[in-house]
Formats: structure tokens, sequence, C-alpha cells
């Protein structure tokens, strides 16, 4: 595992909203073009208290949703624990201690200028971590009947041991 690129798009220079997405679209559309990823990972909206920051974000992670599926290559969400907790160990760990962290697995010489562009790269370490299994394709269960059915190999009761 090692990085090829990463960085930060710097879009206070632009003052309209629907700009800032169509550079993020633009931009995505570059990377994807450039260097014809086979599948995407992408930090899941999460709840916050500003619910016009959480807006924005959203509509950024769709543009960037957008433009994969434009170029037909498929995409999964983590959730920002999840990733934290593939990174680090916690769920809870702070932007600078997945950043140290990833420095280290990925033989980083020195931590980018904005802790914002390790962010991606801890969505695609967490999608490698995860084999590809995040939120969308998590195995949805009703009950306990429908769990052991779909994972026969966990039920341990003393009927399905092999002697």
């Amino acid at each position: 595992m090692y990085v090829i690129t990463y960085g930060v798009l710097h879009l206070s220079k632009l003052k309209n909203h629907a700009d800032k997405l169509l550079k993020i679209f633009e931009r995505m559309d570059e990377v994807i073009r450039e260097y014809k990823p086979d599948e995407m990972a992408i930090e899941a909206p999460f709840f916050g208290k500003n619910v016009q920051s959480m807006l924005k974000l959203g509509r950024a992670q769709g543009v960037c949703i957008g433009a994969a599926l434009n170029k037909s290559v498929p995409f999964e969400e983590y959730t920002p624990r999840r990733i934290k907790q593939a990174i680090t160990g916690k769920g809870g760990a702070s932007k600078e201690q997945v950043a140290k962290m990833l420095q280290s697995l990925l033989k980083m010489e020195e931590l980018p200028k904005h802790l914002d562009a390790t962010d991606g790269l801890a969505a695609a370490v967490c999608h490698y971590y995860s084999k590809g299994r995040g939120e969308h394709n998590k195995t949805k269960v009703s009950n306990w009947k429908a769990y052991i059915n779909q994972n026969p190999k966990r039920n341990v009761s003393p009927k399905n041991k092999k002697n």
C-alpha cells in the first residue's frame, strides 16, 4: 500500500456555492481520468450541529459520487467513526492522530500542510482494510434467524459442531 497522490482544493476565492461544486466535480473528473481507479471510497455524511455546513458538505460529497458514477467507478461510503477506527483503532481519534498513523502506515516522509488532505487517504485505507464493505454493502438482517442463515460458519451451536 502506497500513496500516489493527495491534495486539497482551495475554494475560498469562489464565492458562489454552485461554482465550488463545479470545481469539485471537474477536479474529481480529472483525477478519475488521470489515475483510472477501479473504485472510490468516500466519507459518508454525518450529523453535526451546523445544518448549513452539513448541507454544503453533503452536496460536495454528492458531486464527488456523481463524478465517479459518470465514469462508471463504483463507490463505497464509510462513516467518519469507522474510518478513524480502521486507521487508529479508536473511533474518536483526532485528525492529528489519524494523520500520524497514516504517515506511519503509508511511509510518508512528512505530514501534509493541511490535515484535510489525509481525510481522503484515510477513507481509501479504511476501504482497503474493509475489503470494500462499507455502508452500502453491509449485510442487513432483520432477526437472528436471518443472521444465522446468512452466516452459517459463525453458528457454533452444539448440533453444528463437527467431531
